[in-house]
């Protein structure tokens, strides 16, 4: 019965660890591309 507790726990971390490791959306992919030219645009002007 004590095993229970702990496989439960365990399986929440488990699905905790995997749902922090989701895909990028697209949204979010564009917002870095965009970060990312204006890194650069910054560094040319300088």
């Amino acid at each position: 019965m004590k095993k229970a507790p702990y496989a439960f726990a365990v399986l929440f971390c488990l699905a905790i660890t995997l749902s922090g490791c989701r895909e990028e959306t697209t949204g979010e992919k564009v917002e870095d591309a965009v970060e990312s030219v204006k890194d650069d645009v910054e560094d040319a002007v300088d």
